[in-house]
């Protein structure tokens, strides 16, 4: 049964009383009435402990610290990793969000946020707990064999849970582009999904790489990238790549790009 993001019961955690009622408030325009509160670090520790929710939503200080801290105690313990975590901040600097992103939060939603944004969020995480498959015309999704290249662990995980999500159950992992090239010359696949900030050799390079050699230059390349300067993008763009997604890597966005990669 699929679910909605009326279904869902969220902790919030938010230092100020007058921001958790305008959450709140936002989150019962979206029909969502199961929220429990915390308003610091211990607080939501203990809730959790006490009742796991099936969402947090969390602002980015706390006075015991921070949403950041908070992500990497839920990702270590293998009962929490997998709550999607929605960040709520006002941050706009690109280095202060760049550890979110690379560590698979659903999504980052700023302060304030309209109700399109708080929809899309709460899509995102309904479409983590409750698996759509990928119905492709073409062949089986099961089938599908899918090289995801990442740094970080933590990103690779999300985009791993997001994948099989979707039904993609062959799915090989890279630590960098140098990696996936000599994977790419060993075995087959129909598809790769790769970051682009690494060392040695980036999601571009790797994608120049792929479409120079004729035996893999068919292989469509999903580009994962925090990068948001537009001519970096066109950039990108130019290496070669099929499609580019945003992270957090969004299972809906997601879908639609592996529509157009798998289906056309």
């Amino acid at each position: 049964m699929q679910l909605s993001p009326a279904d869902l019961h969220i902790l919030l955690v938010e230092p100020s009383e007058v921001q958790r009622k305008i959450i709140r408030k936002k989150l019962a325009e979206e029909n969502v009435s199961r929220v429990e509160e915390a308003d610091s670090l211990a607080s939501a520790l203990q809730n959790i402990k006490r009742h796991k929710p099936d969402a947090i939503a969390c602002a980015l200080h706390l006075a015991d610290g921070t949403a950041e801290q908070l992500l990497k105690q839920l990702k270590t313990d293998s009962a929490t990793a997998e709550i999607p975590f929605l960040l709520v901040s006002s941050e706009t600097r690109k280095a202060q969000l760049e550890a979110f992103k690379q560590s698979g939060v659903v999504a980052i939603l700023p302060k304030p946020f309209d109700a399109m944004q708080l929809g899309k969020a709460l899509n995102a995480a309904v479409d983590l707990l409750s698996p759509a498959e990928l119905e492709l015309s073409l062949f089986d999704v099961h089938d599908v064999r899918v090289l995801v290249v990442d740094d970080s662990r933590l990103a690779r995980n999300h985009i791993r849970r997001v994948l099989q999500n979707l039904g993609m159950q062959q799915i090989t992992e890279a630590e960098d582009g140098q990696q996936a090239m000599a994977l790419l010359q060993q075995q087959n696949f129909d598809l790769v999904v790769t970051d682009y900030n690494m060392p040695e050799v980036n999601g571009r390079e790797l994608t120049e790489f792929i479409r120079e050699h004729s035996t893999l230059s068919h292989i469509p390349v999903l580009m994962v990238t925090s990068e948001a300067n537009d001519a970096h993008l066109a950039n990108i763009a130019q290496s070669g790549v099929n499609a580019m997604c945003d992270k957090p890597f969004e299972p809906e966005a997601v879908k639609q790009l592996l529509y157009r990669l798998l289906d056309h």
